[in-house]
């Protein structure tokens, strides 16, 4: 018993039967229960040689010296894949065509001899195996697994068909630069596939995946974005007016509506191809141009205006390659160094300008800062010595008003003294006056009654007495017996000279008659 496990299926080959006719390499199919009756198999006509027909998973009485049976693997296709077949057995392909149209009824190459009785063709088939499990005669057919065909999102796919009938243009006379046919047709279809995954045989079919939205493309060495059309972009070199070589960096942002992207496929083939053939020849020669109408400098400063300018002439120049040109931006321009040298001192030295300006008000600003915190500071104290003022000015009137008050009152006091010490020394006044006048009359009758100089010493002698004073010593030194010039002898003396002169002058010159002791003169004479 021959057993064909799963998984497996068993490719025969017969060692008898009639030879191979009309160029075939299989033999044709014969019914003869999976090859366990060889006398049916011969009885009908078999062949020798390699058979069409397989064996599936099983078990079999097979007569192995009629047959050999070869175990292979059954054809798995996973999911996201397609199989791309090429047959080894049927008719010979058109002159022209490169594969072979779709054949019902085979069941997806299983049947290889149903495939060849409607015509098939040998060698690559347009038709591809979707993701599944099949038994395919790997001596009728090969398979070659392949991925699915992708449109990605904000993209549109453009079909090239190599295969089907001539293709009819449905542009018209309006676009001469490529046929656009329908689906179906041999040439670029005119209907394009939206983001998704189709199961095209890429042998036959080519799918141009032309992004719908904005597509950024650097002319920046060794900068380029993740879709690669701009890889082989690099910095643009122009040559000013004044014979200076600079590079400048330039991207291009460009947009490719769906419904032209065939057109654009149709006329350069694919996108790359237009970045090559017109976007980097538009756009550097244009730059190349500007750059010479102008030195340096003025490239430099009129960067703006310069980069408007590029926007409406690039603009006007893609719009007759049906693609959009969204904006246009320049980006890094690296002049001469000898230039950017003079260029760089130049600025730096207006840097420093504006900055020691800058520093300049921020010290005036830090000034009156300053100013103002110590205003701040000192506004206390301020208002302090204010409020001091202000109080000592209040206190000076205060103290002048009370001077003034205390003056006012001692001058009506000193006046109301004065008034009484008027009243009091006019009484007095004319007490003493009239005690004076009285005492004067009393003295003059006194005088009148003695001499004058007689009064006075009386009066002396009068004080004296009351005084205490010890008019004659305890103890007299002289010469004398103790009568002597004391001062008693000289009032008495006094006294007799002024009797001596109110007496008659006959009385004058009477003899003395004294104390004077014998043989001593008075010591008294005559002035």
């Amino acid at each position: 018993f021959l057993e064909i496990p799963e998984g497996k299926l068993g490719v025969v080959e017969s060692r008898d039967g009639n030879p191979l006719s009309g160029g075939r390499v299989l033999a044709r199919k014969i019914d003869c229960d999976s090859f366990q009756s060889a006398r049916l198999f011969l009885e009908k006509g078999g062949e020798r040689g390699p058979q069409i027909t397989i064996i599936p998973p099983g078990t079999y009485r097979i007569n192995s010296a009629l047959f050999t049976v070869a175990m292979t693997d059954v054809l798995e296709i996973e999911d996201n894949m397609v199989g791309i077949v090429t047959t080894r057995e049927g008719k010979p392909l058109p002159t022209g065509d490169i594969a072979g149209r779709e054949i019902d009824g085979h069941n997806m190459y299983q049947d290889a001899q149903t495939f060849i009785d409607n015509s098939g063709f040998k060698g690559l088939q347009e038709q591809v195996m979707l993701a599944g499990r099949y038994f395919i005669n790997p001596r009728f057919a090969t398979i070659e697994i392949k991925d699915m065909t992708t449109v990605p999102i904000a993209h549109v796919g453009v079909v090239i068909a190599y295969v089907g009938k001539a293709g009819v243009d449905v542009t018209g006379d309006a676009f001469k630069h490529g046929n656009l046919v329908t689906r179906g047709e041999k040439g670029v279809w005119v209907d394009t596939l939206d983001p998704g995954k189709y199961p095209i045989n890429p042998y036959t079919h080519k799918v141009e995946n032309v992004p719908t939205a904005n597509v950024v493309l650097n002319w920046a060495t060794g900068k380029t974005e993740a879709h690669k059309l701009d890889e082989k972009l690099s910095t643009i070199t122009v040559r000013s007016s004044d014979g200076f070589k600079f590079n400048l960096d330039v991207s291009q942002i460009i947009h490719i509506p769906g419904k032209e992207a065939p057109k654009v496929i149709a006329r350069f083939g694919s996108v790359l191809n237009l970045v090559t053939q017109v976007l980097e020849p538009i756009i550097g020669n244009y730059f190349r141009n500007t750059a010479q109408g102008s030195d340096v400098i003025d490239f430099l400063r009129g960067r703006e205006a310069r980069q408007g300018d590029a926007r409406t002439k690039i603009s006007a120049a893609l719009n007759e390659y049906n693609v959009v040109a969204v904006d246009t931006l320049i980006g890094d321009i690296v002049p001469p160094d000898d230039l950017m040298t003079t260029l760089t001192d130049r600025k730096l030295a207006e840097q420093r300008e504006v900055t020691y300006a800058s520093q300049k008000r921020a010290q005036d600003v830090r000034r009156d800062l300053q100013q103002a915190q110590a205003m701040a500071d000192t506004q206390p104290d301020v208002v302090k010595a204010e409020r001091q003022v202000s109080i000592k000015t209040f206190e000076a009137n205060a103290t002048v008003e009370k001077a003034k008050g205390e003056a006012e009152s001692k001058k009506l006091v000193a006046e109301a003294d004065a008034m009484v010490l008027k009243t009091v020394g006019a009484a007095e006044g004319e007490k003493i006056m009239a005690v004076g006048t009285s005492e004067a009359k009393v003295i003059k009758q006194k005088i009148d009654s003695m001499e004058s100089g007689n009064f006075a010493l009386i009066e002396v002698a009068r004080a004296l007495s009351t005084s205490g004073f010890k008019l004659v010593p305890d103890v007299v030194a002289g010469g004398g017996e103790g009568g002597g010039n004391t001062l008693v002898n000289v009032l008495m003396a006094g006294l007799i000279q002024d009797n001596l002169r109110h007496k008659p002058p006959d009385a004058r010159n009477a003899p003395a008659v004294g104390p004077t002791g014998p043989g001593e003169s008075s010591g008294m004479t005559e002035g």
